[in-house]
């Protein structure tokens, strides 16, 4: 299997049909590539069940409606052509991105005219960092660019036009030998990384930043709950740089980054402790456990 992702054996949904993966091509004049008005979700699969299925559809739609595009899919249609895919690609653990745009039908900043696309791609995808991250935890490098103000963008959308800074924070970090890149808001506290959210442990509690300015991921919210559930203390606050600085452990959480640890923020260093590890555990156990949450 090449690196080049349009160059896969496989298949892809692509608007009610089941395409071969080199064929799922659409127009150069695409408005969604023009003017970013795409939409997009990260999910997994474990052992064929398609974790917090219903939420990721839920979710796309929102996020298409929050961008003003039309949606001609419900949840019920996204998690039926999301098993059938990954059904039909014969996968069991695998990640999953449905991803949602504007089409070829009108140019131009106005888009009332264009039709929304939907396809469904999935594949196999261990774990995004590496299991080396498992014992030493991933670097991190403050980025020169903010999470923008919520009245300046639709920062609750997992929209593509929010992740162009995204890649550019994360390739200056990678050019400095980090292996992502810490996303400060507008305000110059604590956000996230370029595609995870963040958390932090000090004294014994957890401690992550109020999403008000970026996605809440489902992840998040889902380890939140097993905290909870583990009555470790947590809080949602506002965090400082220089309060990051003195935490005992920082982890990450997102679909593809599941519980990752962090080793290393800018010249500040950090051991993979033992609330990260408890975390990372409980979760792996919830995605993988029969009655997981599937819908």
């Amino acid at each position: 299997m090449t690196a080049d992702f349009s160059d896969r054996d496989g298949l892809i949904w692509m608007d009610g049909e089941i395409v071969p993966w080199r064929d799922a091509k659409i127009h150069i004049l695409t408005h969604g590539l023009h003017y970013a008005s795409s939409v997009f979700e990260g999910e997994r699969a474990y052992g064929g069940n398609i974790f917090l299925c219903q939420e990721h559809s839920e979710r796309l739609i929102h996020s298409a409606k929050l961008i003003d595009m039309k949606m001609t899919m419900s949840a019920d249609d996204l998690n039926k052509a999301k098993y059938e895919i990954l059904n039909t690609n014969k996968l069991t653990d695998a990640y999953i991105r449905p991803i949602a745009w504007r089409g070829s039908e009108q140019l131009g900043i106005s888009a009332q005219a264009t039709k929304t696309h939907v396809a469904i791609a999935c594949w196999e995808w261990p774990s995004y960092f590496g299991e080396e991250a498992r014992e030493k935890g991933i670097s991190l490098m403050t980025s020169k660019w903010r999470a923008p103000m919520p009245d300046t963008a639709t920062t609750s959308s997992k929209t593509a036009g929010l992740y162009a800074t995204h890649t550019m924070s994360k390739h200056a970090a990678e050019a400095k030998g980090y292996t992502d890149s810490l996303m400060l808001d507008y305000r110059g506290l604590v956000a996230e990384a370029t595609g995870a959210n963040l958390f932090m442990v000090k004294d014994g509690t957890i401690k992550t930043p109020d999403p008000d300015c970026f996605l809440n991921g489902l992840t998040r919210q889902t380890v939140i709950k097993l905290a909870k559930e583990q009555n470790i203390p947590l809080e949602i606050c506002q965090i400082t740089p220089d309060e990051l600085k003195r935490a005992d452990e920082v982890f990450l959480t997102g679909t593809a980054a599941e519980v990752t640890a962090v080793g290393k923020i800018d010249d500040t260093t950090y051991k993979v402790g033992p609330i990260t590890r408890q975390l990372r555990e409980v979760y792996e156990s919830l995605v993988r456990a029969p009655d997981a949450q599937t819908t």
